[in-house]
C-alpha cells in the first residue's frame, strides 16, 4: 500500500496536456494509493471556488471520484491556488491542511509544507506572501468581479515570472538555516515539500540524527 505526495501540477487550460496526466494520474496510481497528498500549486491560478471555468469543474469531478472511491485526498495551499477554500473542498470531498503539517506514517514523523515559508533569502516575495495570505487581502480579492480576479491573477503570475528570473537560485531556494530550524523545532524524521521544482532527496544530520528533505518536481518539466 502506497501513500502519494505530489505538488506543483499548475493546472491551466493553456496546457491541456498536464490535465490529461493528471486524470490518467487519479484514474490508475490513485486507485492503488491509501492516500493522496497535493503539496500546493495544484492549478497555475485560482480566483475563487466561485470561478465557473468548466476545465477545473472536470478536474473537480475527478477529485471526487478518487474520494468517493474511499481514498482520501489531502490539499496544502501553494503561491498559486492559496484562494482555494470550503466551497472547494465540499464540492471535491478534499480535505484542507495548514501549512506546516505533521504526521505520523508508516513509524515516521514527517512534516509536510508547500515550501515557500522556508524561502526567507527572498525577502520581496515573504513580504508579498504575508499581504497577500491575510484574511482582509483575501477577502478585498474575492469581493472583486471574476474579471478584475483574472487580470490581477494574471499580473501577478507575470511579477512572479519576472522576480525569478533576476534572482539567483540560492535566493530562490530555501534557507539551509530555516530548514535546520524547521527540523529542530517540529522534530521530524523526514521533511516533504515542493514549490522549488529542484526534485531531489537530501541528507542532512541535525541534533546528531540523520533526517531527510524531500523535495518534490513540477509537473511542467519533471511530471
Amino acid at each position: 500500500v502506497t501513500t502519494l505526495f505530489i505538488s506543483d501540477l499548475h493546472l491551466d487550460e493553456k496546457r491541456p496536456d498536464i490535465s490529461e496526466h493528471f486524470h490518467t494520474f487519479l484514474e490508475t496510481k490513485a486507485t492503488k494509493a491509501e492516500a493522496l497528498y497535493i503539496l500546493g500549486d495544484l492549478f497555475e491560478s485560482w480566483i475563487g471556488d466561485d470561478d465557473p471555468n468548466t476545465h477545473y469543474k472536470k478536474i473537480k469531478e475527478a477529485l471526487k471520484n478518487v474520494v468517493n472511491s474511499g481514498i482520501p485526498i489531502f490539499f496544502m495551499h501553494g503561491n498559486r491556488d492559496f484562494l482555494i477554500g470550503n466551497q472547494f473542498s465540499q464540492e471535491t470531498g478534499i480535505q484542507l491542511l495548514k501549512d506546516p503539517h505533521i504526521m505520523k506514517l508508516y513509524g515516521f514523523k514527517i512534516l509536510l509544507s508547500h515550501g515557500d515559508i522556508y524561502c526567507t533569502n527572498d525577502q520581496q516575495y515573504q513580504q508579498k506572501r504575508e499581504v497577500t495570505r491575510s484574511s482582509k487581502w483575501k477577502s478585498e480579492i474575492l469581493q472583486k468581479t471574476l474579471k478584475e480576479r483574472r487580470i490581477i491573477a494574471e499580473q501577478a503570475r507575470l511579477e512572479s515570472l519576472e522576480h525569478n528570473k533576476i534572482i539567483s537560485e540560492e535566493i530562490s531556494d530555501v534557507s539551509h538555516s530555516e530548514i535546520e530550524q524547521a527540523f529542530q523545532n517540529s522534530g521530524v524524521q523526514i521533511m516533504i515539500h515542493g514549490h522549488t521544482h529542484r526534485p531531489k532527496i537530501h541528507s542532512l544530520v541535525v541534533n546528531n540524527k540523520n533526517v531527510k528533505r524531500v523535495v518534490l518536481g513540477d509537473w511542467y518539466d519533471q511530471g
